[in-house]
């Protein structure tokens, strides 16, 4: 056993908790013990996650600190549960995302990449990707992630390459990949294709600029609206519905396009909205991707009026040579001049901007590389309409899944970058051939392709790539695939999640996961989202270093519900880290009356005392219900039910509880009650470790314990033997009396030092044998001159009175209260008993409810509306009393 493990010295413990120290303490204990490492339990059943793999581009933010926060949860509270669980690490080279930041740099120093080449250009990413990665790295450790680091990968690993050749070349043999001119997003900053998440689309104050575009016979115009006048050079029709009226009869006829002079036809197709605008719309297809649509059908021409960065090209006319931005300007002066711009409008509408370099996004025609898309999304959506999909969490989040894949457009996969996975495709410099292969062609004539694939297309294969795929033998593949959940933001389904589910099912025959965990964002405590332009982003390191690991970990996880949004906010941390206090003094005050205490003496067995008895229930109870919570994950449920626990059970009743004992002059009632102190203590850390791995650690490595770490201590699980509702009922019982009566003395302003009489009068005979078995508890903890329990009682009149489930409590305070205050008090009580009656009563009148509810549920919601009316019943009662 490791000198962690030794008996523990409880005045080595600190009076406060210091989290900086635990934390580095701990978290390298772990690593260099190997705890965090999967495949030692080679009879176990497996649980596997593969971590949604941060971006090599800077520091995580609280958006990843909740989303791998909740993967540790589980992981952890597997590993404690006896499975092979395996946590997968690794880190997403984020192709335009990282290439961006590096040139970014670069132009500090005055450089751009060409004046490296590509070769040096790429030695500098990789030199950005090491030191990110271990920043990465260091916050994991910080945030006290479980990762199995021995199995960590990135996505520009040799073996992830391998997998990326393998799915390109068997989708281009298949016919699935293809090489075409479509319209697709462009940057011309960056001068590369974005994917439609590189596209953040921003409210923009622009006009609509209505144009008359003459017929060609000289009998008159048709008016067009556009916001894009520029894009007018590079018109081949005018679209009309075939069904309106107005325009039926020019179908097939032509028009000229102003400024530059060429005939164009007017074309009907049912794309056009007949009750929008003129009804008549300009087609650019080199410019817009519904218009390239419909110049597909009608076999227009496709003329591209701009180069890739975004400057006019000869197509342009007059205006070749001009910014894009400059020939609008020119454009509406010539327009206005020549009486073509008839009337220019104010007009709010959507501008895509690239993400990364916040230029306006063109619509763009270009030839790139697809994948064909329908083939593929048709397997998914039959796995999720035989009930052999993903099962998404919550369940609403599949019909988005479903829109998204049932309306896919064929995905462009090139990107005019230099980091990233190169396309596998050679040309060659004679013939102009095509070869697609994982290898280069022999033969010094061919030319690779110089672009590289979209950073999704690599990310598509995590799940499966990680663990060894194309090797279908790799250990791990055979082990520990498919994976079983997923946790990720809602904002990437489309993007990510559906892809990866399209992949894995036409190479692995598998759904990659069998849960999808979908959470909301992080926003601030306004609700706004988090960015860089508000300032309101949040530093998970910052967090820490302010109250710690622990505190931050247990607010995201338990502030969160399934799919919602969360509010981050300050106070809510600073609650989390006086919870960890409240656990850290609670463990420290036990630990000062379990000295001398060895972990094979904790015998919990044999005649205990009744708060003995009830502890164990309420720990067995709570165990049971955070194992099925953190199973379905309801981890916000989940945190109130340990807080519950800890707080009121653990701290507030029990230790009080148990000191009568522990001081008491019964050796054989405080052997006992040590040995539940423990046994609960210890089992209390299992339960809150996921959640605060840290302090965990830290109070079980002071307990009389066995093994080397909290981190693999069996998980607790839901004890029979330790049922004991009749504890349960006596010690509700006693609670609900000592609280009231402390409620009394805090409404009259009599303080706990000051001795009262009082008068309990019990319900039942069973009540009454509950209240004379405990009347030393009530004793102590009511403070006492006079206590009489009998139920024989008669009606007291200058007296306080108190209703709980099993008696009556009276109050002689004669000269302290006031009949009349009295009476109005105890009509409030009648407001807020009708209240919960009333609540009750709906609840149970509820079809959907008792249709749905376990029939235990709705016994107990049965037994709270009995219990409220007979309460209200003899409020009632009393207040007749009184006014008599």
């Amino acid at each position: 056993m490791s000198e962690l493990n030794e008996e523990p010295k409880t005045l080595d413990m600190p009076t406060t908790y210091d989290p900086k120290t635990a934390e580095t303490k701990w978290y390298s204990y772990w690593k260099e013990g190997g705890y965090f490492k999967a495949g030692d339990r080679s009879d176990a059943e497996t649980f596997t996650i593969v971590i949604p793999p941060p971006n090599v581009t800077g520091m995580l933010h609280i958006g990843h600190a909740l989303d791998f926060t909740l993967q540790d949860i589980l992981i952890r509270t597997k590993r404690m549960q006896g499975y092979d669980a395996l946590w997968l690490p690794g880190t997403d080279h984020a192709g335009i995302a990282t290439q961006t930041k590096v040139e970014q740099k670069l132009r500090e120093q005055n450089i751009t990449r060409y004046d490296l080449g590509r070769e040096k250009f790429l030695e500098k990413v990789w030199e950005w990707k090491d030191l990110y990665a271990q920043t990465i790295h260091d916050q994991w450790a910080k945030m006290g992630f479980s990762m199995d680091y021995s199995r960590e990968r990135f996505t520009l690993d040799d073996g992830l390459s391998k997998a990326v050749r393998e799915v390109f070349v068997k989708l281009y043999e298949k016919g699935l990949i293809y090489r075409g001119k479509r319209i697709i997003n462009w940057d011309p900053a960056a001068r590369t294709a974005l994917s439609d998440i590189e596209v953040e689309h921003k409210e923009v104050n622009g006009h609509l600029y209505h144009l008359q575009y003459p017929l060609k016979d000289g009998s008159g115009f048709i008016t067009v609206a556009t916001t894009r006048p520029e894009t007018m050079l590079g018109d081949t029709a005018v679209a009309v519905h075939p069904e309106d009226e107005r325009y039926a009869h020019l179908i097939g006829q032509f028009l000229v396009l102003p400024v530059v002079g060429r005939e164009i036809p007017i074309i009907g197709d049912e794309y056009v909205e007949k009750e929008f605008g003129s009804g008549a719309v300009k087609i650019t297809p080199a410019h817009d991707p519904n218009d390239f649509e419909v110049g597909l059908r009608h076999n227009l021409p496709q003329i591209t009026v701009m180069d890739e960065t975004g400057t006019m090209n000869a197509e342009a006319a007059v205006y070749q040579g001009l910014d894009r931005s400059e020939c609008r300007k020119q454009i509406i002066k010539d327009l206005q001049e020549s009486g073509v711009l008839i009337r220019i409008e104010d007009h709010v509408h959507q501008v895509g901007h690239s993400e990364r370099t916040g230029a306006v996004v063109e619509p763009y025609l270009s030839t790139q590389w697809f994948v064909k898309m329908e083939p593929l999304a048709e397997k998914a959506i039959e796995a999720q309409k035989t009930n052999t999909g993903v099962n998404f969490v919550p369940d609403r989040f599949e019909k988005i899944y479903l829109h998204w894949i049932e309306n896919v457009r064929d995905w462009c996969i090139s990107r005019q970058l230099w980091w990233g996975h190169r396309i596998p495709a050679w040309y060659h410099e004679g013939t102009g051939e095509i070869y697609v292969g994982a290898e280069a062609p022999e033969g010094s004539e061919w030319r690779q392709d110089e672009d590289v694939l979209d950073t999704w297309f690599s990310s598509a294969l995590w799940p499966f790539s990680t663990l060894g795929w194309p090797d279908e033998q790799a250990q791990d593949l055979q082990r520990f695939y498919p994976t079983n959940v997923l946790v990720t933001g809602y904002d990437i389904i489309g993007f990510w999640v559906s892809r990866m589910i399209f992949t894995a099912l036409e190479f692995t025959d598998q759904i990659p996961f069998k849960d999808a965990l979908i959470h909301g964002l992080v926003r601030d405590s306004d609700g706004r989202k988090m960015s860089k332009s508000l300032g309101n982003g949040v530093d998970p390191l910052e967090v820490i270093e302010k109250y710690g690991a622990d505190a931050m970990r247990y607010m995201v996880a338990t502030s969160s519900t399934p799919g919602q949004d969360l509010r981050f906010r300050w106070e809510r941390v600073e609650q989390a880290r006086n919870f960890a206090n409240k656990i850290w003094n609670a463990s420290r005050f036990a630990l000062m009356n379990l000295e001398g205490v060895k972990y094979e003496e904790i015998d919990i067995t044999g005649d205990l005392g009744t708060a003995d008895r009830w502890i164990l229930h309420r720990f067995n109870e709570t165990a049971r219900d955070i194992t099925r919570l953190i199973d379905i994950y309801e981890f916000g449920e989940t945190g109130r039910l340990l807080y519950n626990f800890i707080w009121d059970d653990l701290c507030d009743w029990y230790i009080e509880f148990a000191k009568l004992s522990l001081y008491g002059e019964d050796a054989s009632a405080k052997s006992k009650t040590q040995s539940v102190l423990a046994y609960v203590l210890d089992r209390t850390q299992r339960l809150i470790h996921p959640f605060m791995p840290f302090i965990s650690e830290e109070i079980w490595q002071h307990l009389p314990h066995e093994g080397d770490t909290i981190t693999l201590a069996p998980w607790p699980v839901y004890e029979s033997s330790l049922e004991a509702p009749e504890a349960a009922q006596e010690m509700n019982l006693l609670i609900d009396v000592i609280r009231s009566v402390r409620n009394i003395r805090a409404e009259v302003n009599v303080p706990m030092s000051k001795k009262i009489e009082l008068i309990v009068k019990p319900a039942t005979e069973k009540d009454l044998s509950i209240l004379n078995r405990n009347e030393n508890y009530i004793r102590r903890f009511c403070n006492t001159s006079e206590l009489t329990i009998s139920a024989e009682v008669q009606t007291i009149d200058k007296a306080m009175t108190a209703i709980v489930t099993g008696a009556e409590l009276y109050f002689p305070l004669a000269g302290l209260i006031d009949i009349d205050q009295e009476i109005a008090r105890l009509e409030k009580e009648v407001e807020h008993l009708t209240k919960e009656v009333d609540r009750v009563d709906k609840k149970l009148s509820n079809e959907g409810f008792v249709a749905k509810a376990p029939a235990k549920v709705i016994e107990e919601e049965k037994a709270k509306q009995q219990d409220y009316a007979d309460k209200r019943s003899k409020v009632l009662a009393r207040i007749e009393e009184l006014k008599g």
